[in-house]
C-alpha cells in the first residue's frame, strides 16, 4: 500500500516537473518568435524626429536657411516655393502662373520681400527686365517654371540671370523645365539649379518634360 502510494507521488512530481519543463521552453520560444525586427524599432525612433522645414529629406545646420522648389507638370499642376516653412508661392495659394515664377527673400534675415510670376508665352518681357533689374545683393532669387518660361526669352534677360549665378538661363527655351536660386553677390555658378530640356524623345509629360524638385540649405549671410 505504501509503496502504491509513494510510486503515485514521484509520479505526479515527474508529471509537474515535465510540465514545467514543456512551459519554460514554449516561453522562450515564444519571446524570440515575436520579438520585434530591429527596423520596426528604427521607425519608432524616426516617427519622434522632429519635422524638417519646407519637408527637407534632412533638416538644415544653424544659421543656413531651407528652401524647396518645384516647377510645373506640364501646364496642369503649377509650381511651388517653400522657403524657411513658409510657403510663398503655390497652387494652394493661386498666387502662381504659365512663365516665371519668382520669390525674392532677404538673404541676411530670410524675410520674404516680393513674389510675382511672368507670361513668357504672350506676355511683355521687359515687365521681367526691369524686376530682375531692381534685385539687389542682400537678395535671394528663387525661380520655378511653369508650363513656358522660354517664349519670351532674349538675350537682356538670359543675362541677367546668368549674373545671378544661372548656368542654364542662357539655353532655356520652349516648355522646358526650370528651378533655380540665385543672387547677385555669388562670385561662380549657383549650386542650386537644374534645368530639364523639351524634348519629344525623354519628356515625360506629351509636350513637357517631368517636373524639377530642386531642395537645399542656403548658409545665412553668405551671398
Amino acid at each position: 500500500m505504501r509503496i502504491s502510494v509513494l510510486l503515485r507521488f514521484l509520479t505526479l512530481i515527474f508529471v509537474l516537473i515535465t510540465s514545467w519543463i514543456i512551459i519554460q521552453s514554449y516561453i522562450s520560444f515564444s519571446m524570440k518568435t515575436i520579438r520585434l525586427p530591429r527596423w520596426l524599432g528604427s521607425v519608432s525612433k524616426e516617427s519622434r524626429v522632429v519635422k524638417t522645414k519646407c519637408d527637407l529629406s534632412k533638416p538644415c545646420p544653424n544659421n543656413f536657411f531651407a528652401f524647396k522648389i518645384l516647377s510645373g507638370a506640364a501646364n496642369v499642376v503649377g509650381p511651388s516655393i517653400c522657403f524657411e516653412d513658409r510657403m510663398i508661392m503655390s497652387p494652394v495659394k493661386d498666387n502662381v502662373g504659365r512663365g516665371l515664377n519668382i520669390a525674392l527673400v532677404n538673404g541676411s534675415t530670410g524675410m520674404v520681400l516680393r513674389q510675382s510670376y511672368f507670361d513668357m508665352y504672350s506676355g511683355d518681357p521687359m515687365l521681367l527686365v526691369k524686376f530682375l533689374k531692381e534685385i539687389t545683393e542682400d537678395m535671394l532669387v528663387l525661380v520655378a517654371s511653369y508650363d513656358d518660361p522660354g517664349t519670351k526669352m532674349n538675350d537682356e534677360i538670359r543675362a541677367l540671370f546668368a549674373n545671378l549665378g544661372s548656368s542654364y538661363a542662357k539655353q532655356l527655351g520652349f516648355r522646358d523645365s526650370w528651378v533655380f536660386l540665385g543672387t547677385r553677390a555669388i562670385k561662380n555658378h549657383s549650386p542650386f539649379e537644374q534645368f530639364l530640356k523639351n524634348n519629344p524623345d525623354t519628356n515625360k509629360y506629351e509636350g513637357w518634360p517631368e517636373l524639377l524638385e530642386l531642395e537645399g540649405c542656403v548658409p545665412q549671410k553668405v551671398f
